[in-house]
Parts: C-alpha cells; sequence; structure tokens
C-alpha cells in the first residue's frame, strides 16, 4: 500500500511576539490569512499545535507537526520545552520591527542551549514583507545575520502568501537531505524524526522502514 509519510518532522516557530508566527502558521496549513482582527493573530498562549502533509518530492510526503510558540517572556519557560524534541525551527522577525530583529541571536543561542545534545536546523525569516515601505531591516543585513549564524535566509508574507509555501518546503528539504546523509537520524526517546506510516500494514516502504538505531550525530 501506499505510504502516507515517509517521515515526520517537529518543527518549532519562534521569534517575538506579534512578529506573525500564527499567521504564518495559519497560512500554511489553512490556505488562508486569517486578518489582523482575528483571535487566530492575537498572541500566543502557551504553544499552539498545527500539522500539515508536506510532498517534497513525487509520492514522498513529510508530516510536519509545527508547534507555535508565544513570543512573551512569561511563556518562555514552556517554549524551552519544546526545543529538545524539535528537529527543525524557524527564526521568526519582522522586517517592519528592528528590536525583533535584535532579538534574533538571543533566540538562537537559547534554542540551542536547550536542545542538546540532539540538532536542530533552524531558517530565518524576515516576515510582512508585504510592508516594504514600513521596512526597518534590509534584506542584506539579514542575510548577513543568517550566513554569520549558519542559517538560510527568506522573506515572507503571510498576507499575500509570498514566500509562504517555498519557506516550509526548504526547511523540510533540508531536514530530510540531512537525514539522507546520516546526519540526522531517529534515535529512541527523541520526537524530531519518526519513521513512516503504512496504513493497515507492516511498514514496507524502503525510506519508511530504516531500522531505528542507537545515534549520536
Amino acid at each position: 500500500m501506499e505510504t502516507i509519510w515517509i517521515y515526520q518532522f517537529r518543527l518549532i516557530v519562534i521569534g517575538d511576539s506579534t512578529v506573525g508566527k500564527s499567521c504564518l502558521l495559519h497560512r500554511f496549513t489553512q490556505g488562508r490569512f486569517p486578518g489582523l482582527r482575528s483571535p487566530a493573530c492575537a498572541p500566543t498562549v502557551g504553544v499552539d499545535f498545527f500539522s500539515r502533509l508536506l510532498e517534497i518530492e513525487p509520492g514522498k510526503r513529510i508530516k510536519l507537526q509545527l508547534w507555535d510558540t508565544a513570543g512573551q517572556e512569561r511563556f518562555r519557560s514552556i517554549t524551552r520545552s519544546y526545543y529538545r524534541n524539535s528537529v527543525g525551527g524557524f527564526l521568526v522577525f519582522d522586517i517592519t520591527n528592528r528590536r525583533s530583529f535584535e532579538h534574533v541571536k538571543d533566540w538562537l543561542e537559547e534554542a540551542k542551549m536547550h536542545v542538546q545534545p540532539f540538532q536542530i536546523v533552524f531558517l530565518l525569516v524576515g516576515h510582512k514583507c508585504d510592508l516594504a515601505s514600513q521596512r526597518q531591516v534590509t534584506r542584506e543585513e539579514a542575510e548577513k545575520l543568517s550566513a554569520d549564524c549558519g542559517m538560510k535566509y527568506i522573506e515572507t508574507s503571510a498576507k499575500d502568501a509570498t514566500n509562504v509555501e517555498e519557506s516550509f518546503t526548504i526547511l523540510t528539504r533540508d531536514i530530510y537531505e540531512l537525514i539522507k546523509r546520516g546526519e540526522i537520524c531517529i534515535q529512541d526517546g527523541w520526537e524530531g524524526v519518526k519513521s513512516g506510516f503504512v496504513p493497515n500494514t507492516v511498514h514496507s516502504s524502503e525510506e519508511a522502514v530504516k531500522p531505528r538505531k542507537e545515534c549520536f550525530c
């Protein structure tokens, strides 16, 4: 039978409050922009959960578990508990909010502190690029920061859907390539990556049935 998904990736979305993390996830998972007055765009309390299948190659689908975290300081202890079981993450700032960009390194350092001993792959996202006339962060300085931190960079807009699908595809493919190269492995007790699921039968897809093994990569 056809594999529903070959892997499940658990991804976390972090960044300052009001940078548009929830709107970005609503656009990707539901195909719509909820509107600035919608409860969906209100500051997240704790953590919200989203999910979607993403086909990265013909017939090869990845199930994404997406964790939308609160940016406010009072919820940071909750956010920290989700780093360890995530294989990837979107580090989001608002291109019209200089302070949110200046906090990128703080978010990255916090994530690296709590993810050990596992690996987490980040994509830097400059959000709200539809508001170019209000830009406070240039593309050049964002690209320099991402290069310095070993991340890729993309600019998105949940409002007009610019690069939303592309951003999730880029991160998912990067993680998938690391798995194929053996640099990220499925490990017992870790929820970051899980092997595939075939309905009503034993796993049979070549990619989906790689045996679990101890891995300290």
